[in-house]
């Protein structure tokens, strides 16, 4: 087992900065050798954190291959925008690093089927930094779904229901020295661009690519106003903002059925106004069923009217990871999860095992884009989706024990949380 994981970061926009200060440098079995990023001010910025939470001075490169071929580096962080990333994530893996990308998705199908070959060619594996299979609420369902709690799954929901012009599309689109990647989006694509956060904890309660698999998909988009109406509110009607043609629809609903039967709806919401941030993320079996738009866990025996008991379900079913981490403190970053995520990809290193989130996961998750965006443009129609495993998720390996497992529960007393 390493003693010391060696790490090479690339991108510092605003969540590769967040996900530094709050996590990487923070890790005392973590050494940061390289930052990578075009900007030498976030360069600068990000070696001060560094040097304010680990005590030390990293390298600083504005080319990332710098960093995937440094022979002291044992993994590579890739924080950069979505664009680019499945490449660079395929040279890291060719130069054997264990890999790690920030949630997205991929352009195109190819993409994703190049990260598969390159993963099988090269075994270094690849993981998706999906933080929300490490949130609380989803954490606890995944413990009572393993303990037959909910019966027969039978349907989840998911979404990322987050008003991001002013927070993120549009933020310093005019000042910033780079601004947000992913106004461009919005305006080349037409697709559900944001699925992972719920998709990745569902993924793991239906046991995708472990005895299930995602078959296929419908997506439906509406029209694309929100956008052109807040630049001409907030730049005004000449701007060249307001005068911009997105073709991003507001509101993105996707069906997915699975071959166990199931079935998973995804939604989009970023782009309307809207009241409070929301995953949506609801779980239905025959024999319980959890929502987080109610708070709830909810048993028939319970009776009708019951609402807001997730205060009581975490007493009872807590997930013994969040249990000890409550315990010894939450870390900054979206609650907890971001320390946890990458907690789970440092541990996967440490020991030389595959992660919790593997590559077939990251590229099953990445190609729902492409996929849906392929369904909007023949009015919804039903889109095949690959199967990336080849087969191998009717026979699955064992899974993956250890602490930080999404597979199966287990308590590990040698391994702590923070």
């Amino acid at each position: 087992m390493k003693e010391k994981v060696k790490i090479g970061y690339i991108g510092l926009g605003r969540r590769g900065k967040s996900v530094l200060k709050n996590s990487y440098s923070q890790m005392s079995d973590v050494e940061i050798v390289m930052l990578c990023d075009l900007s030498q001010n976030r360069l600068e910025a990000g070696k001060q954190i560094v040097l304010e939470n680990g005590g030390y001075e990293p390298a600083l490169t504005t080319d990332y291959r710098e960093v995937i071929h440094h022979p002291d580096i044992d993994a590579v962080v890739i924080m950069i925008g979505w664009s680019g990333r499945p490449q660079m994530a395929m040279e890291s893996m060719k130069a054997g690093k264990y890999t790690a990308i920030e949630v997205g998705c991929a352009d195109t199908i190819d993409e994703c089927f190049d990260l598969i070959r390159t993963y099988e060619e090269t075994k270094a594996p690849l993981m998706m930094l999906e933080n929300c299979c490490y949130g609380r609420r989803e954490m606890m369902v995944l413990r009572m779904v393993r303990e037959g709690l909910f019966g027969e799954l039978v349907h989840c929901t998911g979404g990322y229901h987050h008003y991001l012009n002013a927070e993120d599309l549009f933020k310093g689109i005019d000042t910033d020295e780079i601004p947000h990647y992913r106004i461009g989006h919005y305006e080349r694509c037409n697709r559900e661009n944001y699925p992972t956060h719920e998709l990745g904890p569902i993924s793991k309660v239906l046991n995708i690519n472990r005895g299930n698999r995602m078959v296929r998909l419908s997506s439906f988009a509406s029209k694309s106003v929100g956008l052109k109406h807040y630049a001409g509110e907030t730049f005004g009607a000449d701007s060249r903002h307001a005068k911009k043609e997105y073709k991003q629809g507001d509101i993105v609903n996707t069906i997915i059925t699975c071959a166990g039967g199931e079935t998973i709806q995804l939604t989009l919401d970023t782009t309307l106004p809207r009241a409070y941030y929301s995953r949506n993320f609801s779980v239905r079996g025959t024999k319980a069923m959890s929502s987080e738009e109610g708070h709830v866990v909810y048993f028939p025996e319970m009776g009708d009217g019951i609402r807001e008991n997730e205060t009581e379900m975490f007493a009872k079913y807590d997930h013994p990871l969040h249990a000890e981490y409550v315990s010894k403190g939450v870390k900054a970053g979206h609650g907890g999860m971001d320390w946890l995520v990458n907690r789970a990809f440092v541990e996967s290193v440490k020991h030389g095992c595959n992660t919790p989130i593997d590559a077939y996961d990251t590229v099953a998750w990445m190609a729902i884009g492409p996929l849906s965006e392929q369904s909007i443009a023949m009015n919804g129609a039903p889109v095949e989706i690959p199967d990336f495993t080849n087969g191998k998720w009717e026979n699955p390996a064992p899974a993956l024990a250890g602490k930080y497992s999404l597979d199966v529960i287990c308590e590990d007393p040698d391994v702590s949380v923070v």
